[in-house]
C-alpha cells in the first residue's frame, strides 16, 4: 500500500476492501464518483460542459501486489512525469481496480483545508471524562478486595457489597463521563440483591450502558489512596483483572498508589479511598488505521 501523508484519516474498512481487491486485480485504488457538474473555462466563462459520467476522484493508499508495482517502477521512463502509482501500473500493462472510496480521505492541500476537515471531523471526536471517587472503611474480619483482586490483609473492606473501593470509584468515573448517574442510581444499597456483590459486575454494567449510549472506553486510571497494605507488589495483576472486566488492552489501564503521610483516616489506617478518571470517545463508527 502506498499512501498520501496528506490524507490522514485513513479507515480500516478502506484497507480491507482494497485488500479483499487484490484477490482478482494486481491493483487496486480507492475512488469516488464525482457528483458536481464539470465544466471547460475560458478565462471567467463556462464554456464545455464536460460529462461527468465514469468519472472518479482517485484517493490513496493504493494497493499493488509487490511484484507488480516493482515492475512498474522498474520500467517507468524517469523523463516522464507520473501522477500516480496506479498511472505507473496501468502503463506496464497492468489492470487497476477501483473500489470505494471515503470522504474523509479528503487531501490537505490549501491552509482552509485545516480548517474545513477539523470542523467536520469535531463530532466525530466527541470525547467525554468523568470523575469518580470512593471511601469504605477497613474492619476485622472483612475481606479486602482492590480492583477485582482479594488481597491479604489484617483487615478487609466494609460495605454493602465487596467494597471494592477501586472499582467503585472507577464505575462512578465511567459512569460520570457518559452522564449517567452514579453508582446509587443502579446498585443502590437498599437492594438485597446487591448485598456482598462482586464489584466487577458494576464496573461491567457501566461499560455496558456507555457503550449503548455510543461510547467507547478509551482509558482508565485509578489511585488507591492507604497506607497499607502495599499496592505495588499487586499493580500488574490490577491491570490486567481490570482491563479484562472492561473489555480493554491492559496498556489502556493505568493503577496508581499513594498515601497521606500519616493524615487523615487513611493515615490512620481507618480505611482506603480512591479516585478515578474514565475517558470515553463517541462518534467513531469505524476503528481508524
Amino acid at each position: 500500500m502506498i499512501h498520501d501523508a496528506a490524507r490522514p484519516f485513513l479507515s480500516v474498512a478502506v484497507m480491507d476492501r482494497l485488500i479483499a481487491a487484490l484477490e482478482e486485480s494486481e491493483g487496486a485504488v480507492p475512488a469516488l464518483p464525482i457528483v458536481d457538474s464539470l465544466s471547460r473555462c475560458d478565462s471567467h466563462f463556462l464554456r464545455e460542459t464536460v460529462e461527468r459520467s465514469g468519472l472518479y476522484r482517485i484517493q490513496t493508499p493504493q494497493a499493488f501486489r509487490h511484484e507488480v508495482i516493482f515492475d512498474a517502477h522498474r520500467r517507468w521512463n524517469p523523463a516522464e512525469p507520473a501522477t500516480d502509482d496506479a498511472r505507473m501500473a496501468m502503463a506496464a500493462g497492468y489492470d487497476v481496480a477501483i473500489v470505494e472510496g471515503d470522504e474523509r480521505l479528503a487531501k490537505f492541500t490549501f491552509a482552509d483545508d485545516f480548517i474545513r476537515e477539523i470542523g467536520q471531523s469535531a463530532p466525530m471526536q466527541d470525547m467525554r471524562t468523568g470523575m469518580g471517587y470512593d471511601v469504605h472503611r477497613l474492619a476485622v474480619g472483612e475481606e479486602l478486595w482492590l480492583c477485582g483482586l482479594q488481597i491479604a490483609h489484617d483487615k478487609g473492606l466494609a460495605g454493602h457489597s465487596d467494597a471494592d473501593v477501586a472499582l467503585h470509584a472507577l464505575t462512578d468515573a465511567v459512569l460520570g463521563a457518559a452522564a449517567l448517574g452514579d453508582i446509587g442510581d443502579h446498585f443502590p444499597p437498599s437492594d438485597a440483591q446487591w448485598k456482598g456483590a462482586s464489584s466487577d459486575r458494576f464496573l461491567a454494567h457501566a461499560v455496558q450502558l456507555a457503550s449503548a449510549q455510543g461510547f467507547a472506553l478509551c482509558h482508565l486510571d485509578v489511585t488507591i489512596i492507604c497506607e497499607a497494605p502495599k499496592i505495588g507488589p499487586h499493580k500488574q495483576g490490577m491491570r490486567a483483572r481490570v482491563a479484562e472486566i472492561c473489555g480493554i488492552a491492559i496498556d489502556r489501564v493505568s493503577i496508581k498508589a499513594t498515601t497521606t503521610e500519616k493524615l487523615g483516616f487513611t493515615g490512620r489506617g481507618e480505611g482506603i479511598a480512591a479516585q478515578a478518571v474514565a475517558t470515553l470517545i463517541r462518534g467513531q463508527t469505524e476503528q481508524t488505521a
